[in-house]
């Protein structure tokens, strides 16, 4: 039984942009009972709120709750409230760069995008996310559009020579995520371990985009125990299976 289980949120939890389901909500009630949990996603702290915080009814239960928005660039505890630990902002300059960039890569790529909803690039502060259909796009059509990832990689992998000094991922179902240097998900794992004190074969990592270029995939160079899952059903799954092993006895 690991002392920490670190998620990852869209197409981990819940579907991309959409609240965790009742049955992931009294499964994730139940995994707080018996372990410290963490959330480790590209969404902002407004996506958290929404898919999962507002799900869970009974509050007491998120003292054992860690959230990290926007990959680890931020940090949030509950104590009678949700506290803000740390946020890994973005200067002017290297804002400008990137934004330069990433839109120089998306001409580039020779993909034609005839239609989005709501905003495709979005400034998160401490992340940027490229959502090729928009952040508003329904779900069908964004899980259709890329499943295979090979659309983004036309932009990812040019980006990635253009923007050395950053970290970049693929998450969701159209997304890509920038952030700063060194600073993702491997960077959210170290920070779990410094605040909570617990070491890394301590924990278990769960996530849906743990291959390379995917931005679940720093997790796994910090040599935390990852599953890689297919989408929410079979994370329930693992969950059933930690809580029925939590209750076995010798």
């Amino acid at each position: 039984m690991k002392k920490l289980i670190i998620f990852d949120l869209d197409g981990t939890l819940a579907k991309s942009k959409s609240a965790i389901d009742k049955e992931m909500a009294i499964l994730f009630q139940e995994l707080l009972e018996i372990s410290q949990v963490a959330i480790i996603s590209g969404g902002d702290w407004p996506q958290f709120k929404k898919q999962v915080l507002d799900q869970i009814p009974i509050k007491s239960l998120l003292s054992k709750l860690s959230i990290l928005p926007t990959c680890g660039t931020k940090f949030y505890q509950y104590d009678k409230k949700w506290i803000k630990l740390y946020e890994e902002q973005f200067s002017d300059d290297e804002r400008k760069e990137i934004l330069l960039n990433l839109n120089a890569a998306i001409k580039n790529s020779g993909i034609e995008i005839k239609k989005t909803r709501g905003n495709q690039i979005e400034d998160r502060g401490s992340q940027i996310t490229f959502s090729a259909l928009g952040q508003e796009a329904p779900l069908e059509e964004k899980k259709e559009w890329d499943s295979d990832f090979e659309k983004r990689k036309k932009i990812v992998l040019p980006l990635q020579k253009l923007l050395k000094d950053f970290s970049i991922g693929m998450g969701g179902t159209t997304s890509i995520d920038i952030t700063k240097p060194g600073i993702d998900k491997a960077y959210g794992i170290a920070k779990l371990k410094e605040i909570l004190k617990i070491d890394i074969n301590e924990m278990l990592f769960i996530g849906d985009a743990l291959f390379e270029e995917g931005n679940d995939y720093p997790a796994r160079i910090t040599g935390v125990k990852c599953i890689q899952v297919r989408d929410p059903e079979e994370t329930k799954r693992i969950i059933e299976t930690i809580i029925a092993c939590s209750t076995i006895t010798i």
